[in-house]
């Protein structure tokens, strides 16, 4: 079975970009509108690779997670079908012999910056680098599935006030 156990945090500040080793431009789009279910998603990295992803939370840290590579020309009739879609760019950072990314959205979350590290167990210990802010682990509005549908930009004052740093 396909486990991926992830944190997340807001990003803070620019200090991440010195460690960046790997960019990349992704879109993609959800095929379904529940966040609460399974997701399913549909990526392409670059305009040259495309890949089809179930994915499930089984409880904020932990989810279901199942990816599969898929023909290009498919992925982009899907995504034209979509319409859940995002945009982001993803930068690659190797930190403390980990690696980390940060993704920077664009269209209608432009501005929102969130970084991510995958573990290999839910109690791995971390060190979480200064430029991370608030912890968003499993926190469903900050989520690319719930993001496709209700970009930032629409958030209510209050919901926006919930992913800010504290």
């Amino acid at each position: 079975m396909g486990i991926e156990i992830e944190r997340r945090f807001l990003v803070k500040s620019e200090e991440w970009k010195s460690k960046v080793i790997l960019t990349q431009d992704i879109s993609q789009a959800y095929l379904n509108s529940s966040v609460d279910e399974w997701a399913t998603r549909i990526r392409i990295i670059n305009n040259n690779t495309a890949y089809i992803t179930l994915k499930s939370s089984l409880n904020g840290l932990v989810n279901n997670e199942f990816e599969y590579s898929i023909p290009i020309k498919d992925a982009i009739e899907l995504i034209k079908l979509s319409k859940y879609k995002i945009i982001k760019t993803r930068y690659q950072l190797k930190i403390n012999n980990k690696t980390w990314v940060v993704d920077l959205f664009d269209g209608s979350n432009f501005s929102l910056k969130i970084a991510e590290i995958e573990l290999k167990s839910e109690s791995e210990e971390i060190q979480i680098p200064s430029w991370c802010g608030k912890e968003i682990t499993g926190l469903k509005l900050l989520s690319n599935a719930s993001l496709a549908k209700i970009p930032i930009s629409e958030l209510s004052l209050k919901d926006r006030l919930k992913t800010k740093d504290e």
